[in-house]
């Protein structure tokens, strides 16, 4: 891995650097055209190969989920949310920007969520949608609402071809319709690609730099390439070398990641890397925006695999390593999100993660595991769908935040925000709180995990790589395999596994890092016999085991143990195998009608149904602890009598099995701009008790909808030893006074 030391640019040479990523395309080079041949594919494959939607079906507490989905506000929004029921791209006149992109974003995760269910009401919901769509393909082949060239914008096509692959796969009914009309507009792409990027980077789109509206989908041009790359394996139709030809346009005219994450250009942002140093980067000018935002962060974290495949360039490896890595470790939250709103901040722990970014980065991370095998995306992608995600939704997935905070004892309106660009009304649960990009993107959460938790591990191998509850049916050379897991992962440590197959195949488990370094304690045992240690592979965290023909049970014993990690402001994050535990602040709540992004006026009270309303958590119980980690222990449930079957819903309050225990005691901690709590003392002469020592209970992060996740460390017992000696110092005082 490259050196993370600071690169000395100077300001000057760094806006220069910036420049030469942010400028036009150069002119088209059409005789550098990749060959096409099928026989030869022109793309890298993908280190482990995805499973058609549908072939996973979900079980246990995440099939709930899925569910608490499906009865919620993902599955109702076609019945009542305007910017899908009356969208644009229906024959409306609704969407919440001219990017046209609401009913993209909510079609990219409902086809997942229904064919995931195999929910037929969903189902429904996605091809009279399509069809409305399909039936108004323009005559050069255009889908979408846009009338005339000049107001034509690639970037919402994106999540809808992404969620049109997706359907293609699940459902065969659709997969001739939705290749052809990809195709017919793929022509039309390269078209308008060789016309001065027409649609993509047009010389007259005068604007700001880094302020762009065709910036939206330069910058995200990876998620077009995925779309360009699956037909070009899977439905080619004798255009191969126009798909490869788009993908070169995508990329020559994108705003590239692989330009960004550099030594020279990340790591010369003039910004303190300093861990202890929160909120390091200060404000910037526009040009860099686009890398900065959020939500391109967590698409864009997947760029460099996407790019690999089509130009073979092997620095992309380390590339796609640098995004991560640097991205976690200077603004990723604890809770395994990207810290940013909207634009990247550092570790300040009122700063928040905006839900659309944790599902494109849990979308991100999954890709990066498929395309690469490493298996450090696959335990971040566990870590941000076990934690950042379900504590932004409420439990009945009826309301959810745009922006959750590591330390968040309240959900409330704020007198002032902490933001970069969000509003007092941003950390409130509700229909729409903010801005409505969530609402519409965050139903591809769960049904992505699910579609990536198995892969293909070559011609007779699979995998079960994001663990959790679910099945399989699949075919592997050429005969049916039955696999099913059940499981209360992540919340206990086992995992059973059923496999029927007609035919020798390997069934891999995947092994986190967390688990190891010596993986002495996590045993595999094959049909009653004795356990045996795991071997996993050290790249892809796969342990391999080899199964014969009929009906075999696997019992997977995944033991985890309490880990303190360092976090900024001499704070520590408690984690116990992929669940971050925080301290939960009980509260109250208010709730009213679905309030406007901006929170001035409500809806009409029949405007949306009965549960759909907007809620404020009022904080009951104090929240400004330290914690002294030599104390923490695990108060759980004892692996052998784990069940398998959970309360639904599991992400509330007390349901979750499993807590941890520490003593710790209340500090003085300064709020800020009075709103919020600030950053914690640091220095053992600013923390110490202003109460008796406690003992505390952590739960898990994502079951606790006010908490605080990143505490402070104090000693006890030298807290204690010096309450003890400046008793007898006043006592000292005080016989000396009274004798004087």
């Amino acid at each position: 891995m490259a050196s993370l030391s600071l690169v000395g640019t100077s300001l000057l040479g760094f806006f220069g650097s910036l420049t030469s990523i942010l400028k036009a395309p150069l002119a088209l080079n059409t005789s550098a055209i990749i060959a096409t041949s099928h026989t030869k594919s022109a793309l890298l494959p993908l280190t482990f190969k995805p499973f058609p939607l549908g072939s996973i079906r979900p079980a246990g507490w995440l099939r709930n989920e899925l569910r608490l989905m499906s009865d919620g506000l993902a599955g109702h929004e076609h019945d009542f949310y305007k910017y899908v029921a009356h969208s644009v791209w229906l024959g409306g006149d609704q969407d919440y920007s001219g990017l046209n992109e609401a009913f993209p974003y909510w079609f990219n995760g409902l086809v997942a969520l229904a064919y995931g269910l195999d929910d037929e009401r969903l189902k429904q919901q996605v091809t009279t949608s399509l069809q409305t769509v399909f039936d108004n393909q323009q005559e050069d082949g255009w889908l979408g609402p846009e009338k005339t060239t000049r107001d034509r914008n690639l970037w919402a096509r994106f999540p809808f071809f992404l969620g049109l692959i997706q359907l293609a796969e699940a459902d065969s009914a659709w997969t001739q319709p939705v290749v052809e009309k990809l195709h017919v507009f793929m022509r039309l792409m390269d078209r308008m690609m060789k016309d001065n990027y027409t649609g993509y980077n047009p010389p007259n789109d005068n604007c700001s730099p880094g302020n762009c509206g065709s910036d939206w989908g330069r910058v995200r041009m990876q998620d077009g390439m995925i779309t360009l790359q699956w037909l070009y394996e899977h439905h080619p139709a004798n255009q191969s070398r126009l798909l490869l030809d788009n993908m070169r346009y995508l990329h020559e005219g994108g705003l590239n990641w692989e330009s960004w994450y550099t030594e020279e250009v990340y790591m010369g942002r003039l910004f303190d890397k300093d861990f202890n140093v929160v909120n390091p980067h200060g404000t910037y000018d526009d040009p860099n925006f686009p890398f900065e935002h959020g939500v391109n962060v967590g698409q864009g974290l997947k760029a460099a695999a996407v790019v690999r495949r089509w130009n073979h360039n092997a620095t992309l490896v380390q590339t796609a390593m640098n995004g991560v890595n640097w991205t976690m470790r200077y603004h990723g939250s604890a809770s395994g999100s990207i810290l940013a709103d909207e634009r990247l901040v550092g570790l300040s722990p009122y700063s928040g993660s905006e839900l659309c970014t944790t599902v494109e980065t849990m979308y991100s991370l999954s890709y990066l595991y498929q395309a690469l095998g490493t298996n450090y995306y696959a335990d971040r992608a566990e870590l941000a769908a076990f934690n950042a995600l379900p504590a932004a939704m409420t439990p009945d997935h009826w309301a959810h935040q745009y922006m959750s905070q590591p330390n968040q004892p309240y959900a409330k309106h704020l007198d002032k925000t902490p933001f970069y660009n969000t509003n007092a009304w941003g950390a409130t649960f509700g229909l729409e709180p903010n801005y409505p990009c969530c609402t519409v993107n965050h139903p591809q959460g769960w049904p992505k995990f699910l579609s990536s938790s198995w892969v293909r591990v070559g011609r007779s191998g699979v995998a079960h790589v994001l663990l959790s509850p679910s099945s399989i049916n699949t075919t592997i050379l050429n005969s049916p395999v039955t696999i099913v897991c059940n499981t209360a992962y992540p919340f206990l440590d086992h995992l059973s596994y059923t496999i029927t197959t007609t035919k020798p195949i390997t069934l891999y488990v995947r092994v986190p890092q967390w688990a190891g370094p010596t993986y002495s304690d996590t045993t595999i045992t094959v049909n009653n016999t004795s356990p045996s240690s795991v071997n996993p592979n050290t790249e892809t965290g796969l342990h391999a085991i080899s199964l014969c023909p009929g009906t075999t049970h696997i019992s997977y014993n995944l033991p985890s143990s309490i880990r303190a990690e360092s976090r900024a402001n001499e704070t520590v994050a408690i984690y116990k195998g992929p669940l971050l535990y925080a301290l939960e602040v009980s509260h109250t709540n208010t709730s009213t009608l679905p309030k406007t992004p901006a929170g001035d006026s409500t809806y009409a009270s029949d405007y949306a149904p009965a549960e759909c309303r907007d809620y404020e958590f009022h904080n009951t119980s104090a929240w400004n602890y330290a914690i002294d980690p030599s104390s923490l222990r695990y108060g759980g449930v004892a692996a052998a009598a784990a069940a398998d079957e959970l309360p639904n819903p599991i992400w509330t309050s007390g349901a979750a099995p499993g807590y941890i225990e520490v003593e710790g005691c209340k500090i003085n901690w300064d709020m800020y701009l009075n709103s919020v709590p600030g950053y914690p003392p640091v220095g053992k002469e600013k923390k110490y008790c202003i109460s008796e020592k406690e003992v505390l209970r952590l739960v898990p992060y994502g079951t606790a909808k006010t908490h605080m996740a990143e505490l402070p460390v104090i000693d006890l017992a030298r807290t204690e030893e010096r309450s003890v000696k400046e008793q007898e110092q006043e006592e000292e005082q005080e016989k000396e006074e009274s004798n004087g």
